[in-house]
């Protein structure tokens, strides 16, 4: 069974601030494949169900960010899943907005919810769906930042695809392995659509 997190602060005050968009690709998830999240348990917002005939927990941690890691914890444990099969949905400062990258294990960049998980589990070998939000100028502004909402034009025209691509790049991590998926969806989307637009 896969264990797969999207990680992100609970409340309807940061439903659509950067540093949810773990949640949004989880509730997309949810949505696809008709999985209810309705179990509130374990400190988490939780539910089972499958994609494509392979068995999965999607869950958002409901402990604020810099604790997401004791709602893992404690899903892992009782599950009893391996930690080859967690899979992660994270906002990513260091990449610029529209990135989406795919990896296991490595630092957590300063990310506290990642390094919430590491701690609590004793290991960073999971796997982890990055998705770049970008980085204010200022840097003393980058943890009321990542507390706004989604704001410009660019960024509120792009999230859709941006939730659907990194949905998707879960689902084929699930069903045929992060090298496979890694080497489909590991990319950037503002890129991604200028190529189109320059091919029409």
């Amino acid at each position: 069974m896969y264990v797969i997190v999207g990680l992100g602060n609970p409340g309807n005050r940061y439903r659509y601030t950067r540093h949810n968009i773990g949640f949004m690709v989880l509730e997309k998830l949810a949505r696809d494949f008709e999985i209810d999240l309705k179990q509130k348990s374990f400190d988490a917002l939780w539910g089972k169900g499958k994609i494509n005939g392979t068995d999965v927990l999607l869950a958002m941690p409901q402990t604020y960010m810099n604790l997401s890691g004791t709602a893992v914890r404690q899903l892992v444990a009782f599950f009893k899943a391996d930690i080859n099969n967690l899979i992660v949905f994270h906002d990513d400062l260091d990449l610029t907005f529209g990135n989406i990258r795919l990896k296991k294990g490595g630092g957590n960049a300063g990310h506290k919810g990642l390094a919430s998980i590491t701690e609590n589990l004793g290991s960073s070998d999971f796997i982890r769906v990055r998705l770049g939000i970008g980085r204010p100028h200022d840097k003393s502004r980058i943890e009321g930042y990542v507390l706004e909402p989604f704001n410009s034009d660019e960024e509120l025209s792009l999230l859709p695809e941006i939730i659907q691509t990194a949905a998707e790049a879960g689902t084929e991590i699930v069903l045929s392995g992060l090298e496979k998926a890694t080497a489909k969806y590991h990319k950037n989307i503002l890129v991604v659509k200028s190529l189109k637009k320059e091919e029409e």
